[in-house]
């Protein structure tokens, strides 16, 4: 069976232009295919300059252009195909290191992973890709002192998050903005053993008839699709990226017995788990 590595930050280190033990440095120059998809044990951050190509995260397609930053946490599956004039700026950031600056991202982790990919205006990718040389340079030099890095990673996921807020403010009732975004914190933690809408509303301190309600509103689906949605995504996860049994994989998930969830995962996929284990 075909399951998706898992890779390491050291096992980049031979492409790497800067680097010490918790960060490194790289650049992609032109063409790169990533034919088979992997996972990461680290945090990634790709700033492309020039580019076009498609970059496939979570089994979700996402169109690559200039301009654009790409944001990947750990455990997240990705592959790619870039296109022969692609530039971009590699940022690599050991897991432990991330925790140092990660509270800088203001919003919920799961908000950032549900959407990766940002567009800037020529005003903020000048700042970010100022930041990543500035990280580069540190990285060279052999007095490199890890504060200096730490504080412009810090300032990278301030402009990250301030990118956001800009996208939250620019959507219709703002208001219920900030309860999304916990929502899918809540689903992000307890999804695996909790499925039941009302959970999630006791939880934000609402009634269940209101959160389907902002739900539909605003993301056109209910509350049940959300947390369904995260179910089958931690599955497809479990089911390419471990050797775990299917029988495991379901109570690992939270269901009673295998077969419910074989019916569940081809009832949302086409497919039932064993056939796309081994698609």
């Amino acid at each position: 069976m075909e399951l998706f590595p898992t890779i390491d930050i050291q096992e980049f280190r031979k492409d790497q232009l800067a680097g010490n033990q918790g960060y490194l440095y790289s650049e992609l120059r032109g063409e790169h295919h990533i034919a088979r998809p992997h996972q990461h044990h680290f945090f990634l951050l790709v700033l492309f300059d020039q580019a076009e190509g498609v970059h496939t995260i979570d089994f979700k397609d996402y169109h690559i252009d200039r301009h654009q930053i790409h944001i990947l946490f750990p455990k997240q599956v990705h592959s790619w195909k870039l296109g022969a004039n692609t530039t971009g700026f590699q940022l690599m950031v050991d897991r432990e290191y991330f925790e140092k600056f990660s509270p800088n991202f203001r919003f919920s982790f799961a908000y950032y992973q549900r959407n990766p990919v940002i567009s800037l205006s020529n005003e903020t990718f000048a700042l970010l890709y100022y930041e990543f040389n500035a990280i580069r340079k540190e990285l060279e030099d052999h007095n490199c002192v890890p504060a200096i890095i730490y504080s412009r990673t810090a300032v990278i996921a301030s402009i990250l998050s301030k990118e956001v807020q800009k996208v939250v403010q620019n959507e219709q009732n703002n208001e219920s903005n900030p309860r999304l975004l916990k929502l899918q914190e809540l689903i992000d933690i307890h999804f695996r053993h909790e499925k039941s809408v009302s959970f999630y509303a006791k939880e934000l301190n609402i009634s269940t008839p209101h959160l389907t309600k902002i739900c539909r509103q605003k993301l056109e689906v209910s509350p049940s699709q959300l947390i369904q949605q995260r179910t089958i995504l931690e599955a497809k996860r479990l089911l390419k990226a471990t050797d775990l049994s299917i029988k495991e994989i379901s109570f690992k998930l939270g269901f009673v017995d295998s077969p419910y969830f074989s019916n569940f995962f081809k009832q949302h996929t086409g497919l039932n788990p064993k056939q796309f284990r081994t698609d």
